[in-house]
């Protein structure tokens, strides 16, 4: 008991930036869109986030801006997507090169600092055995993402807002004659995701790693856009396949510290192979991904034509 609570409190807190991250790429992708600049957004957001509170002596203050920095960078990618009609592809992989390029000169200074963290224990649940320890004490934007999770599956499925996003993603010429600017609507999606993959940044750096090194991030932002397809575009199973790559990367930390003879290397890798594997896998079941998948996705709108 005393050795799992740990372990399970330390895979809650390395899936949480990965939850984070991919209920923003959920909701844009349930509008139709695929915005491959998560892992830029998420390197701007972190060192943004860190340089403030490092500046300010508010974290609080850095997970703001870091929200702000990816709902303007997610806006930048609406408009050369959405209103210039541009390749969505393309633009997110722009946008992720330029998050790492940036994030790297703008960190230079912040190389080397650190900060302290804060956790926030519930009175009386922390005190539950194993539970307690492991759910109950974390950092506060660990309980934001349990929130979120639920006002994203509550969003996309108790209300009429969340119907319409969904009409739009499946079909935005149909939206579109009903009266829905779908435009506006995407643009209102890409920003939450923005806002959402900014939080996952100036998470890892502000809680999970409290420091700032260039690329740390470290391809969670790719992770995060595999967990939607891996979830079938679900809230919960976002939640669920977030936790299981949260494990996967806390077990090889475990195992290297354990002395296991295996190359530390391939120990690190763990995480990422482990994504291929579940998309390989889930890629056999061609049906299930169409039946799933939003019918627009990756494709522009033009509401003149």
């Amino acid at each position: 008991m005393d050795a799992i609570a740990p372990l399970l409190a330390a895979t809650i807190n390395a899936g949480t930036p990965l939850l984070l991250a991919a209920l923003g790429l959920l909701i844009n992708e349930k509008s139709g869109v695929i915005n491959l600049g998560s892992e830029g957004m998420m390197l701007m957001a972190a060192i943004v986030g860190f340089a403030v509170a490092v500046q300010t002596g508010s974290p609080a203050l850095g997970f703001v801006l870091g929200a702000l920095v990816g709902m303007v960078m997610a806006a930048a990618f609406a408009w050369l997507t959405v209103w210039l009609g541009a390749n969505q592809v393309a633009c997110g992989l722009a946008l992720s090169l330029f998050g790492v390029g940036a994030s790297a000169y703008i960190g230079l200074p912040f190389t080397g600092n650190s900060l302290v963290v804060t956790k926030w224990p519930i009175p009386v649940l922390k005190d539950i055995p194993l539970i307690g320890p492991a759910f109950f004490q974390q950092h506060y934007m660990v309980y934001v993402s349990w929130v979120l999770c639920i006002a994203v599956a509550w969003f996309l499925t108790r209300t009429r807002s969340g119907l319409v996003l969904r009409a739009v993603g499946e079909s935005p010429a149909s939206a579109h004659s009903l009266g829905y600017n779908v435009r506006y609507i995407r643009l209102g999606a890409l920003m939450f995701g923005g806002a959402c993959c900014g939080l996952a940044g100036a998470f890892i750096c502000l809680v999970y790693t409290p420091m700032w090194v260039e690329n740390m991030v470290a391809g969670r932002g790719w992770i995060a856009l595999a967990l939607t397809t891996f979830a079938t575009w679900r809230p919960w199973r976002v939640m669920l396949g977030a936790y299981l790559f949260g494990g996967v990367t806390i077990l090889t930390y475990h195992a290297q510290a354990l002395g296991v003879p295996v190359a530390s290397q391939l120990l690190a890798m763990m995480p990422y192979l482990a994504t291929i594997i579940v998309l390989v896998l889930i890629s056999r079941n061609a049906n299930w991904i169409r039946l799933n998948m939003p019918a627009s996705l990756g494709k522009n709108f033009n509401p003149n034509n």
